[in-house]
């Protein structure tokens, strides 16, 4: 008996945006994670969760390092993705998946891969890595040799052309207009590396600036695209008490993304403490068995 699986087809955009519509007329959050491992991924959609994304920082997170990984030289990131959807894909049943696409990729013909990734059966992509996280000299120099943020908006226009749902990181009002011109359907502010655990970042925006800027975000691209839905993700926005505060101290924001927030923080909790759990059984003391020769 052929007892092999094959992969569910992506749901179509308009489908996902139905969805979504719907939980916010109802009330209800948008959630979106970010899905390092298949087992992260089943048990992100065990629970409920709209939206699941793959990218690079995924896995050098579940491999115990820090996000900022996926920025670094370490490998190639849109190859990485391709190789995670083999683990991912197949284990969810009824989640749109997107990838994270490095736009900024100067060996790829953006067009072809994303065919290719629409083909994988990826329902959307989002920005990532993305140059938004890096700021200074640097930042500037990147822009300055054909390697900038631009680009991902290049990349989202693109994807939004193939019928793709899309749901980029943004980092600032002008970016969220222009992601919001693009063709975005879900945009995701982003206020830094979520803090918190043993590998989140220890410098961050407080809530309330974190509230301010993700305000900030929706209206420049709510001006674009009345239409468009925002969620709020990163910095100190790392517990669900802390994506409360945010939700009922901006309007209009619907949801939240996270990646570190739902599978390496939890992942940190549960190990360690059910591994505490162990190391406090006890066990009585015994001496040698009767007729046990020493």
């Amino acid at each position: 008996m052929n007892t092999r699986t094959t992969t569910p087809a992506a749901p179509s955009r308009r489908d996902v945006l139905d969805r979504l519509r719907a939980q916010v007329a109802a009330g209800r959050p948008i959630v979106g994670a970010g899905a390092g491992t298949g087992l992260s991924a089943k048990c992100a959609e065990a629970g409920g969760v709209d939206l699941l994304i793959i990218y690079n920082s995924g896995r050098y997170r579940m491999a115990g390092r820090g996000s900022l990984a996926g920025l670094l030289p370490y490998g190639d990131a849109n190859a990485i993705v391709q190789d995670m959807a083999r683990e991912v894909l197949p284990v969810v049943r009824d989640t749109p998946v997107l990838a994270g696409v490095c736009g900024t990729d100067p060996f790829r013909r953006m067009d072809l891969f994303l065919d290719h990734l629409k083909a994988m059966g990826f329902a959307g992509v989002q920005n990532f890595p993305t140059v938004g996280l890096y700021d200074g000299t640097f930042r500037v120099n990147l822009e300055e040799t054909g390697m900038g943020y631009g680009l991902e908006v290049d990349m989202v226009r693109a994807a939004h052309e193939r019928d793709l749902l899309t749901a980029p990181y943004v980092f600032d009002p002008e970016q969220a207009a222009d992601m919001a011109e693009a063709g975005a359907d879900v945009l995701v502010p982003h206020v830094g590396l979520t803090t918190k655990g043993a590998i989140g970042a220890g410098t961050a925006m407080t809530l309330d600036q974190a509230a301010e800027a993700v305000q900030a975000m929706h209206d420049a691209a709510r001006r674009v695209n009345p239409d468009i839905l925002v969620l709020c993700h990163g910095g100190p926005i790392a517990e669900p008490e802390d994506a409360r505060y945010v939700l009922e101290h901006t309007t209009g924001v619907v949801g939240f993304f996270g990646a570190s927030s739902i599978e390496r923080l939890p992942t940190e909790r549960a190990v360690t403490e059910q591994t505490r759990a162990f190391k406090a059984l006890t066990i009585e003391a015994r001496g040698p068995r009767r007729g046990h020769r020493e």
